[in-house]
């Protein structure tokens, strides 16, 4: 057996407690620029949200399966592979499709139905992949993974939150609009600040193991973010939503995923330093792609004005 599948960071029972509460905090602050419209825009205008959502809940968990047995990492580390890519896409997704001259618009709406459907679809992708993998389902029969409590997981830390926030923005515009952006910073930094205090007892650990993830995680988000971007052009999306899909596909809610590495498989060594190793990466892989993209015209912009 890897050494790494050997490793456990450890958090205490309070500390899973607060890091549970912090996540909710920023799904809340997600939740207060979100609209019922939000949603009501994916259903006049279907096509580009139900090519993302495909493509993130179907193709990215399917194809990340696939990765693995071609790979062969430790089992810890492509039990984490998996649950990475059985995770919504994460708020930052929205910021860098803004950069890189994306549809802002549908990458809020997918961020926002992702999020919900996350609720079912990250539990029966882990189940159903990670049991598949034999080099993973051990450890789901070891830990006795139940997809109903990670469920009910995903449902207090996302789903709660995101209909809690709706309702305070609807009901109370005035003062979202006042405390919206303020807020959200606020929980995002102490989110960061939370768990970097808490890995910093873990740290040798993560240091140790991180250059053995480091590959894996830049060939997976490679292949998340190429999915999107190939679902849309084969979709015959225009460049601006195939933009948005394939940041939305290719930036995943880490931050839910080092969650259940906690709450559900004691912060199982390769699973935790995936999973925060692509929180990281992620964000740097964005920020390219954005950078790159934010150059180059957009054809159909450049149509209009011929």
């Amino acid at each position: 057996m890897n050494p790494i599948d050997q490793v456990a960071l450890n958090f205490n029972e309070s500390s899973l407690l607060i890091l549970n509460a912090l996540i909710g905090l920023m799904m809340l602050g997600m939740a207060l620029d979100l609209k019922v419209d939000d949603f009501k825009r994916i259903v006049r205008i279907p096509k580009a949200p139900a090519i993302g959502l495909a493509a993130q809940f179907i193709l990215l968990p399917a194809f990340t399966f696939l990765l693995t047995l071609i790979l062969r990492p430790a089992p810890s580390i492509a039990l984490g592979m998996i649950l990475v890519a059985s995770c919504p896409g994460g708020n930052l997704s929205n910021i860098m499709t803004y950069l890189a001259r994306g549809n802002a618009s549908l990458s809020v709406g997918m961020t926002a139905v992702s999020t919900a459907a996350a609720v079912v679809m990250t539990p029966l992708n882990l189940s159903i992949w990670g049991t598949l993998n034999p080099d993973t389902a051990p450890i789901l029969r070891q830990v006795s993974l139940s997809p109903l409590d990670l469920f009910m997981t995903i449902f207090v830390i996302l789903g709660v939150p995101l209909v809690l926030g709706m309702v305070v923005a609807r009901r109370y515009p005035a003062i979202t609009e006042t405390i919206r952006k303020p807020f959200k910073v606020f929980s995002v930094i102490v989110f960061i600040g939370f768990v970097g205090v808490a890995l910093a007892g873990n740290w040798q650990t993560f240091l140790d193991y991180v250059g053995i993830v480091v590959f894996a995680v830049l060939i997976h988000n490679a292949l998340a973010l190429s999915l999107g971007y190939g679902a849309g052009r084969l979709a015959r999306l225009d460049m601006r939503d195939t933009r948005a899909v394939s940041i939305e596909v290719g930036l995943q809610n880490s931050a839910l995923g080092l969650v259940l590495v906690f709450d559900f498989f004691g912060g199982l060594g390769g699973m935790a330093i995936v999973t925060a190793w692509w929180g990281i990466w992620h964000i740097i892989a964005g920020l390219t792609v954005a950078y790159l993209w934010s150059r180059r015209p957009l054809p159909e912009l450049e149509a209009a004005a011929t």
